[in-house]
């Protein structure tokens, strides 16, 4: 019996999608729930697995081929994944049978894995049998992958023979993100690969941004040496109590969170020839990933605690290196948080989230010298920056919220009393 292999539904507003991975080849035995496919949309990795034992049938759309939702893929010939093996495994001796066991295990812990770590597996030339995995269950991370595959540079042989290792592929290195070194012999090398979905879809938004809103940006600086100083002597119980260490960011939505119901224009967006003003702080967290910026949000962050931002942050940027962020928790948000500081970013300008009416910028702390009560003293400050819409976000508003931050953060107490 065969059975199909379909695009799953795609989420609302993407009319289509990319292949990106094969991970069987036509007649592999494949297992149910093993992922067979990844498919790529323009904001997630969708894998798609294998409904029932069998073996891989026609693959009737390849790699880099753009599909719809419900479309039919490839097939599955329904049966026994070991094929004709199965009675001779009955006769073998109990040694073989236990032989067999690891390869299944093997074979399981490949399934597992995300997208990430499957490129950074391909890239390298290893089986994800090779690497011990640091992640919950023995899951292996991308960090994995490259910390064995620095170890195995560093203990393998200077000298070893051309006939060692197989050439690489050229697909391999056609499809690799890895930029081409810059060689010393005067050789003019390029490389030309496609945009990925998300990375045509970031451009598109950004361009977008900047074209459709009355942007501008306003800035102010903060005296981190309050919170640095409540942190350091409650971090210890903080992280015992949460199991989470208290970080700048937390302490960032929580000001926002507060300087946004004090000004509900910054919370709110244009909609045609209206203005929404929300009554709830969804807010979006800039972070990176191998594939690009995403920004999943937070919702309701006006219930949220320290440490309840601290452990969604955490989640939300696990699932992003995975690649296993969902479109719901990317979609939405009022208002959004970028930290250009954990690149070491001194001052930068954020670009607007459409359709919402501003972005906070965090920036690197720094030690600086300032003026204190009429002396020269020297504090870790950090530049805070506000972009906003100026079609709906006045100046008075933008300066006064930014303002407020400052001094939340400045005076944290005022943060966990409610003041």
């Amino acid at each position: 019996m065969t059975s199909e292999i379909k695009v799953p539904t795609l989420p609302e507003s993407i009319a289509d999608a990319l292949i990106v991975t094969w991970h069987k080849k036509e007649g592999d035995p494949v297992r149910r729930d093993e992922v067979l496919v990844d498919i790529e949309t323009d904001k997630v990795v969708m894998e798609v697995p294998a409904a029932e034992d069998g073996v891989l049938g026609k693959i009737i759309e390849g790699e880099g081929t753009t599909v719809s939702a419900h479309q039919v893929i490839g097939s599955i010939e329904a049966g026994s994944a070991s094929g004709d093996a199965a009675p001779a495994a009955t006769e073998a001796p109990a040694t073989a049978e236990a032989a067999d066991a690891p390869a299944e295990a093997d074979d399981a812990k490949v399934g597992q894995t995300s997208p990430a770590v499957r490129k950074a597996l391909a890239e390298h030339g290893l089986q994800a049998a090779d690497v011990k995995g640091s992640g919950k269950n023995g899951r292996l991370t991308k960090a994995d992958v490259e910390k064995h595959a620095a170890a195995a540079s560093q203990s393998a042989p200077a000298a070893a023979p051309a006939a060692a290792a197989p050439a690489p592929a050229p697909a391999a290195a056609s499809s690799s993100s890895t930029p081409l070194p810059i060689v010393a012999d005067g050789e003019r090398v390029e490389k030309r690969v496609p945009m990925t979905r998300l990375r045509a879809r970031i451009a598109e938004r950004l361009l977008t941004a900047t074209q459709t809103t009355a942007m501008l940006t306003t800035f102010n600086e903060v005296d981190m040496s309050g919170f640095i100083a409540l942190r350091n002597q409650y971090k210890d119980k903080f992280e015992k109590s949460h199991g989470v260490k208290l970080g700048f960011m937390s302490i960032f939505l929580k000001a926002s969170t507060e300087a946004l119901k004090r000004y509900p224009d910054i919370n709110a967006s244009i909609d045609g020839d209206e203005v929404v003003y929300h009554g709830y702080c969804d807010i979006g967290v800039a972070v990176s990933s191998d594939r690009g910026l995403v920004v999943p949000v937070l919702r309701n962050t006006e219930h949220m605690s320290l440490a309840d931002v601290e452990k969604t942050i955490g989640h939300y940027a696990e699932k992003a290196r995975d690649g296993k962020l969902s479109i719901d928790e990317m979609t939405g948000g009022t208002f959004t948080v970028s930290n250009g500081g954990v690149f070491g970013s001194l001052l930068s300008t954020p670009i607007l989230n459409p359709p919402q009416s501003a972005i906070l910028g965090m920036h690197a702390t720094q030690d600086r010298p300032i003026a204190v009560n009429g002396e020269v003293v020297i504090r870790p400050m950090m530049y805070i920056a506000l972009s906003y819409d100026h079609r709906i976000v006045d100046g008075k508003g933008a300066v006064g919220f930014l303002k407020t931050i400052k001094e939340l953060v400045e005076d944290p107490a005022r943060i966990v009393f409610d003041l």
